[in-house]
């Protein structure tokens, strides 16, 4: 059992009453803040990870369950990229003091971008880990058949089947179209901060070439992409944990030169 599994749940209260969950470490300079998955939630494995790294190193860190997912209120269902911004840059907000380095699992990355163009002031460094910004429209949508474009408008959900869970889940058609509003790809990104993206070359689920071109729509003169053979969407093996441990020491040092 690793620490976070044992760490005090803690719950932050949204103005609309929905509750967000979280788990916090206390420390000393630039904070981290783990940002998860679709369908995954702030406990995973590079969660774990990276809270025991910080707890060791003493680092600031926050994880945080999004709406609809783990032990946050809501239902999944009615999830979109703008609630969960909504919520990351409530956590920062509101349980973090300092500049923040955010680190975005796959949809978590498509928010991490949101959040700092959100937060510029607070947000240092970033490092994506098979960041996923548009996925609603180019690898949901543009999969599907005209037949199935319209059964999905008519019923309001899309069923999505997982290699992560024996049954399919379903997302909403809200979640197509809120998707559709806080598309980054087609234009510039302006972050100028320091960027680390990672992403496996035998990703299944998310292009490495999204990553390539996240790099290319930054405004940032100092992102670093690291394709890793072998590597799935998760990338969770332990030689990638070390990556993602290694990326974010370099990241913490450059924020805290600058």
């Amino acid at each position: 059992m690793n620490s976070l599994e044992n760490s005090q749940k803690s719950i932050l209260s949204r103005s609309d009453k929905a509750t967000i969950a979280y788990d916090q470490i206390e420390g000393i300079g630039p904070g981290i803040v783990f940002l998860h998955g679709l369908k995954s939630d702030r406990r995973g494995t590079k969660a774990a990870h990276l809270f025991d790294h910080c707890k060791a190193s003493g680092y600031p860190f926050l994880t945080l369950d999004m709406y609809g997912h783990g032990d946050s209120s809501g239902d999944f269902i009615d999830g979109s990229i703008t609630r969960w911004t909504e919520d990351a840059v409530a956590a920062i907000d509101q349980l973090t003091t300092g500049p923040q380095i955010l680190v975005g699992s796959s949809m978590g990355g498509w928010v991490m971008l949101k959040t700092a163009l959100a937060r510029p002031d607070r947000i240092a460094g970033l490092i994506g880990i098979a960041a996923a910004p548009d996925f609603t429209e180019t690898l949901i949508w543009g999969a599907l058949s005209e037949d199935e474009r319209i059964a999905v408008e008519n019923t309001g959900r899309l069923t999505m089947p997982t290699s992560y869970e024996e049954d399919p889940y379903d997302i909403g058609f809200t979640l197509i179209e809120d998707g559709r509003s806080n598309l980054l790809l087609t234009n510039p990104i302006p972050f100028t901060g320091p960027c680390h993206l990672l992403h496996g070359l035998a990703d299944e689920d998310v292009p490495w070439t999204v990553s390539v071109q996240i790099a290319e729509c930054l405004e940032s003169t100092d992102v670093r992409t690291t394709l890793v053979k072998g590597g799935a969407h998760n990338l969770s093996r332990p030689k990638d944990l070390g990556l993602l441990t290694r990326s974010l020491e370099v990241i913490l040092a450059k924020v805290t030169e600058s």
